[in-house]
């Protein structure tokens, strides 16, 4: 079963970027500056203050990912309150939060949420159709995973 979820047309976008990708990240908003402006913009600790500075615009900043911030976007997402996520991480260097990573990533994907993790891949969502207006999307119905019975061993 699913639930039918309506994406709008102002976005709830998570911006997050590991260090190295930080620059790639920054230069791919100012380019999609204009498309960003129309949308509630939301990043982790230092990545939300560079992306004030770059864009002129009010970022949600919360704390760095590895002090909880890749957790608070994660719970976030699981409350229906990040519609997609833009995260250039860096694949090449090892993360003293890598299971937050991992759980962040996992957390796109169990909610259905559109996510980019390169610059090609957000490219081709910034300029999908479905990004500018509403969408109509499904998330998986968990009802039946909440209410499972566990053997007790």
């Amino acid at each position: 079963m699913h639930t039918v979820k309506i994406l709008g047309k102002r976005k709830r976008i998570a911006l997050v970027a590991h260090d190295h990708k930080k620059t790639d990240l920054l230069e791919w908003a100012k380019h999609n500056a204009t498309a960003l402006a129309k949308h509630e913009l939301f990043a982790t600790g230092t990545t939300g203050r560079l992306l004030e500075e770059t864009l002129d615009r009010p970022v949600k900043k919360l704390l760095s990912g590895p002090l909880g911030g890749d957790q608070q976007i994660g719970a976030m997402i699981a409350n229906g309150e990040i519609d997609m996520m833009f995260f250039f991480w860096d694949p090449m260097e090892a993360q003293p939060h890598d299971s937050d990573v991992k759980a962040l990533l996992r957390l796109c994907v169990a909610w259905n949420i559109p996510m980019a993790c390169d610059r090609a891949t957000a490219d081709f969502i910034m300029t999908s159709p479905f990004m500018h207006g509403e969408y109509e999307t499904t998330i998986p119905d968990y009802e039946g995973y909440l209410n499972r019975k566990i053997k007790e061993e």
